[in-house]
């Protein structure tokens, strides 16, 4: 999994019921894009570090070409 800043996770819930949550990638400390990412949830906005697992889907924003 490689990220770029503004790209999405969303991580689905693990238990039957539980909500999917998601959160944006706002930065990356590795030049190969790979995890762990600091992250801001969605719904609560807070922030943290993730590495996410096979439970986890990244969605790359579109970026324009110059």
């Amino acid at each position: 999994m490689r990220a770029r800043i503004g790209d999405r996770l969303v991580i689905a819930g693990r238990r039957a019921g539980e909500p999917e949550r998601t959160c944006r990638v706002f930065g990356i400390w590795d030049f190969s894009g790979e995890p762990p990412y600091p992250v801001r949830w969605d719904d609560s906005g807070g922030e943290q570090a993730s590495s996410p697992g096979p439970h986890a889907c990244l969605l790359n924003v579109e970026r324009p070409r110059l």
